[in-house]
């Protein structure tokens, strides 16, 4: 059986470290903590869990932190993790089945990613990272921020998933600070740092700004694939909020340069023709979402919802809007079964039973927010 070292880095996480290690130590043959700096009983808590605590001045660069954890592991395999991440037990299991099977020819395993959730706890956000690391392969992290290893070699996808929970904001400021800082210096930035720059500037409301820098990263033409189909939604939204919405509907047809549509894309083009109305073009566009397959081990970032849900939801809507009620409730309905709880389709059926009512006038509908456009209004 191979060996893990569970490597993290970790600044004033009192609050959920316990949390972290409790899910995940019966997996790690070895526990490295590497503190950053924190003020809090940070250390305290990670020393009820390993003697392996090590200080590291923090030098606003990610990479050198978590290479300086891999430098400590002395097991086959690095395993990273973030202070908020947990190991779900389904998850743990079956990486303990893998960690059973693994053997040191392997370079990379790629476990998937869930950021985000809806009310029922489902991830609504996911995307593989590099989770293990061949200790002796050589691979280290690279980059300042939203640093990464570029997977080599042998590389293993796995179905297992880290979780990440946050329980409180993290400070917002600091990537866009670093990123400056970099700039200040002189330093330039690679295709994947301005990529992530640009995002870090449409969070803090810089959208002329973002959408300069990704007109300028898409000509160049030298990123991952990935991320230039990322940059083309990215920038769309940019444009949309900007005012700017044949422009924006243009960002998005760009991406069609780099292969056939996502369902993450082909939902976007339908929203703009839902906006403007135009029902027929938008079912198009949420029909053809249902066709595409999920692509997860492409390592772009998935919105597991677009596979289904949403077109579903959005489609009962369209089709209510051009008078199609028998479609409009089937779509509805197998929104409904992706989705038992969720509030739309227990309002939209709601809804459709209350047409039969005098008092209710099924012309006067219309749709949500751009976020949750899939709700029937009287």
């Amino acid at each position: 059986m191979t060996t893990i070292s569970l490597c993290m880095i970790v600044r004033n996480e009192e609050e959920v470290l316990a949390r972290c290690l409790n899910s995940a130590q019966s997996l790690a043959d070895e526990i490295i903590i590497v503190d950053t700096g924190s003020t809090d009983h940070t250390k305290e808590v990670a020393r009820q869990y390993t003697d392996s605590v090590y200080d590291f001045a923090w030098t606003d660069d990610f990479s050198a932190a978590r290479n300086f954890s891999f430098s400590k592991a002395t097991q086959d395999f690095c395993l990273w993790l973030d202070a908020d991440d947990i190991l779900e037990p389904e998850d743990l299991n079956s990486l303990l089945s893998l960690k059973a099977s693994l053997t040191t020819d392997t370079d990379v395993v790629m476990l998937r990613y869930h950021t985000a959730f809806d009310e029922a706890g489902n991830p609504t956000f996911t995307y593989y990272r590099e989770r293990l690391i061949r200790r002796l392969s050589g691979l280290r992290f690279q980059g300042a921020i939203h640093e990464t290893i570029a997977p080599a070699g042998v590389v293993l996808y796995c179905e297992a998933a880290v979780t990440h929970r946050k329980l409180k904001p993290g400070d917002p400021n600091r990537n866009l600070r670093i990123f400056e800082k970099l700039l200040s210096e002189g330093a330039g930035l690679s295709p994947r740092e301005q990529f992530y720059y640009a995002r870090e500037l449409t969070y803090h409301g810089k959208d002329e700004k973002a959408a300069d820098i990704l007109r300028s990263y898409l000509d160049a033409g030298q990123g991952w694939v990935e991320n230039e189909i990322e940059a083309c939604r990215t920038l769309s939204q940019c444009l949309d909020r900007l005012g700017k919405p044949k422009e924006s509907l243009l960002a998005l047809l760009q991406s069609l340069q780099f292969g056939p549509p996502r369902a993450e894309l082909c939902c976007d083009i339908g929203l703009y023709f839902f906006r403007q109305e135009d029902f027929t073009t938008a079912s198009f566009w949420y029909e053809l979402a249902l066709t595409c397959k999920r692509r997860d081990a492409s390592g772009g970032f998935v919105i597991p919802d677009c596979y289904g849900y949403i077109p579903d939801l959005q489609l009962c809507v369209c089709h209510y809007r051009l008078g199609n009620l028998a479609l409009a409730k089937e779509y509805n309905e197998r929104a409904g079964r992706l989705k038992p709880e969720s509030q739309a389709v227990l309002y939209n059926r709601n809804f459709f039973n209350s047409l039969s009512q005098p008092s209710i006038q099924p012309g006067q509908t219309a749709a949500g927010n751009a976020e949750n456009s899939g709700w029937l209004k009287t």
